[in-house]
């Protein structure tokens, strides 16, 4: 990359602002990942309120398939 190239690529990060940009994503993945878990404990909470209901069984098992 020339000057001209590097020029119009804008200024460079310094390290602390990549870091700080890092920390920034790591928080917002946090709390994504916050939010998808308190929606799956939403979702656990409601199939624990419902009933188990047996699966009906036949009386007799399935015949095997030969082949």
């Amino acid at each position: 990359m020339d000057d001209t190239e590097a020029k119009s690529a804008g200024p460079i990060e310094t390290a602390s602002d990549l870091s700080e940009i890092a920390a920034q994503c790591a928080n917002s993945n946090l709390l994504a990942l916050a939010a998808q878990l308190a929606g799956l404990a939403e979702d656990l909470k409601a199939l624990a309120a419902r009933p188990i209901e047996p699966i009906p069984t036949s009386a007799e098992p399935e015949p095997l398939l030969t082949v």
